[in-house]
């Protein structure tokens, strides 16, 4: 057993290459192999977002406060509140992120494949995000 006690992982922010706004991301856990799943809480203030990215074994969001907007290439965006559970497939190109007003708070897992979790891709224009 291996219990990550509240605060003993440092928050860390959200790379301006990989996201828009401010981001703070609050790692989980990472297991161990041959187990390949790892967890982050992500908090977008309003307007924040990832770009857009992939994950080659997929993704699951689980919303946990506030509210927000995803979206998978060439689909609508979805608003996202909390108790919402996402799937993304794997290779699904998608971006995540806070409401225009609103911050957002979610659950991020995947697992790793070949020792990668995600692959980022460009960012999310004002105007995509604007829908």
């Amino acid at each position: 057993m291996d219990i990550k006690r509240c605060g003993s992982q440092p928050s860390g922010k959200g790379p301006t290459e990989y996201f828009t706004g401010t981001v703070r991301i609050d790692p989980l856990f990472e297991a161990p192999d041959p187990a390949r799943i790892n967890g982050a809480s992500v908090t977008f203030e309003p307007g924040a977002r990832t770009a857009w990215h992939t994950h080659p074994l997929g993704q699951t969001l689980i919303v946990t406060a506030g509210c927000g907007r995803a979206q998978r290439w060439g689909g609508p965006i979805e608003e996202i509140r909390p108790g919402d559970v996402i799937w993304f497939p794997p290779g699904e190109k998608h971006w995540h992120g806070a409401a225009p007003t609103t911050a957002m708070t979610h659950i991020a897992l995947q697992e790793r494949l070949d020792g990668k979790t995600v692959d980022w891709l460009e960012k999310v224009s004002d105007e995509q995000y604007q829908g």
